[in-house]
Parts: structure tokens; sequence; C-alpha cells
């Protein structure tokens, strides 16, 4: 009886450690709540529309961008005649950076966010569907892949600043063999 059970616990071990090795890794994205959605109130609003999807926030500050941070990361428009009013209107305001982790985030908070343009390209029920009228003053700034998002992660936060810590209610959100 005591060799039953002591094979029966090392079966479920074995089973569980197999199981583990084929789970989808969870990855972390950056989010950044821009200046329009700070003066417009919607902090909090937009932030639950992420956890209630069930990405969980394992990074988050506010702070005030500067002229050379913003060079960095929009440096892919450097050429564009509208460069410097993207800048100007990032420094309106503090922004809120928020470090998002779950599975395939980066699709998911792209997703949720929905196409750049909130005005002509609108899909009903993203965010940008739900609370933007520009093509610029769009609510967030979503990393594109995970490539970008850890250096984009890197750009906004220490290590330090994002949290590594027990995770709650991941078999309420996906599957027992997603994460």
């Amino acid at each position: 009886m005591v060799s039953e059970i002591i094979l029966t616990f090392a079966h479920i071990h074995i089973f569980t450690n197999q199981k583990r090795n084929t789970m989808k890794q969870t990855e972390k994205t950056l989010v950044l709540l821009k200046p329009c959605t700070v003066k417009r109130n919607l902090i909090g609003e937009i932030l639950s529309i992420f956890e209630k999807k069930g990405l969980r926030i394992v990074g988050l500050k506010m702070m005030q961008l500067t002229d050379e941070v913003l060079s960095e990361h929009y440096s892919h428009l450097s050429g564009k005649p509208f460069f410097q009013r993207v800048k100007d209107s990032m420094m309106v305001t503090p922004v809120v950076a928020v470090c998002l982790e779950g599975v395939s985030a980066v699709e998911v908070v792209r997703t949720i966010t929905g196409p750049t343009n909130g005005r002509t390209s609108c899909v009903p029920g993203t965010i940008r569907g739900m609370y933007s009228m520009s093509y610029q003053e769009n609510i967030v700034h979503a990393s594109d892949s995970p490539e970008n998002a850890a250096i984009e992660l890197k750009r906004f936060f220490k290590d330090e600043e994002i949290f590594d810590f027990p995770r709650q209610l991941f078999e309420v959100f996906y599957a027992d063999d997603e994460f």
C-alpha cells in the first residue's frame, strides 16, 4: 500500500512536470497612458479594462517625459513632418507607464487598444474605438512586438520597478495548460 501511494505521487509529479514543459509562458508589455488620457481623467477606467481582461499590472508609475526620451522612443518617426508635434503632445502632462503581464500580452493589448486612428479606423469595443477621435490623441501607446516591448520596458522602467509576485486568479482567466 505504501509503495502504491509513493508510485502514485511519483506518477503525478512526473505528469505535472511534463505538462509544465508544454505550457505557454507569460510575457510583459508596455502601455503608456497618454496625456489626453490623464487630462480626461480616464486613468482608472483604462487600467480597469486591462485588468478585467485578465492582464495583471506588474509595474505602474506616473512620469513626466523629456524630449530626449521621446526622441529615442519615437526615433522611427524622426523624418516625419509631425515628429515634433507628437513629442510636444506627449509632454503636455505626465503619462502613466504600465507594465502588463499575461499570456500573449502584446497581442492581447494591441487587440484591446485597436487601430491607431480612433476616428476613422475605430473598432467598436476597443479602447480607441470607445475613447478616441484622433490619430495622435489616441489614449494609449502599446508595444507592437515582444522584442519592442522588452526595449520599451527598459526605457521606461528600472528592473526594480517591475514586480514578480504570486499570481492570483490566473486559473480563472486561463486553462491550467495555458500558463
